[in-house]
């Protein structure tokens, strides 16, 4: 099945900080802007690397502005830190994030796919195409209480929590499969151009 790209409202600013921002923004397809500009904003959280202090004191600023946020983690398929530490790193060190996807890995250990947590499908990436499938009884049992938790977080704000800057999606990202781009895309494109 070929899988759409989503489309980006004409104009949208984003700003990408972090570890890698410009390889990560020519990868999503993205030009970047200041963050006094933006419309929504990419943090990048990296496993090997971390979060550099400029990352987050350029996550405040984008707090005091009220710019939607996501938190790009990468760099956790060979560490000693996997996606699920450094998301709950990044919510210790910027501010609590929501997981909507959760990794899936092969039987030698290397992520392969996601799991949806508010419709429970599966990401299957191991080809580099992100094909979709009904995820596996096992997998939705193992994944229940995370999906219990995304979808009281997500209620509590609303469906519109990440476009008015309350909730903070962390999406896992490999670039040579290509995990998480069209997740993110997705989420961007929930955004208006403000000018």
């Amino acid at each position: 099945m070929a899988l759409t790209i989503p489309t980006l409202a004409p104009g949208l600013r984003i700003a990408v900080m972090g570890d890698g921002a410009q390889q990560v923004a020519d990868a999503l397809g993205i030009s970047t802007c200041e963050l006094d500009d933006a419309d929504g904003a990419i943090f990048i959280a990296s496993s090997i690397a971390g979060i550099s202090d400029s990352t987050k004191a350029f996550w405040a600023k984008a707090r005091d502005l009220y710019i939607p946020s996501i938190v790009l983690v990468k760099d956790f398929e060979n560490g000693e830190i996997d996606f699920d530490d450094m998301a709950a790193i990044a919510g210790r060190i910027l501010d609590p994030v929501v997981t909507p996807y959760l990794v899936l890995h092969s039987d030698d250990g290397a992520p392969v796919a996601l799991i949806e947590l508010e419709t429970l499908k599966l990401f299957d990436y191991a080809n580099g195409n992100r094909e979709i499938r009904v995820s596996e009884p096992e997998h939705q049992e193992l994944v229940k209480e995370f999906a219990y938790e995304f979808n009281e977080k997500v209620s509590e704000f609303g469906p519109t929590g990440f476009q008015d800057a309350l909730i903070f999606p962390s999406i896992p990202y490999i670039e040579k499969v290509h995990m998480g781009k069209i997740e993110i895309l997705e989420y961007l494109a929930q955004l208006p151009a403000r000018g």
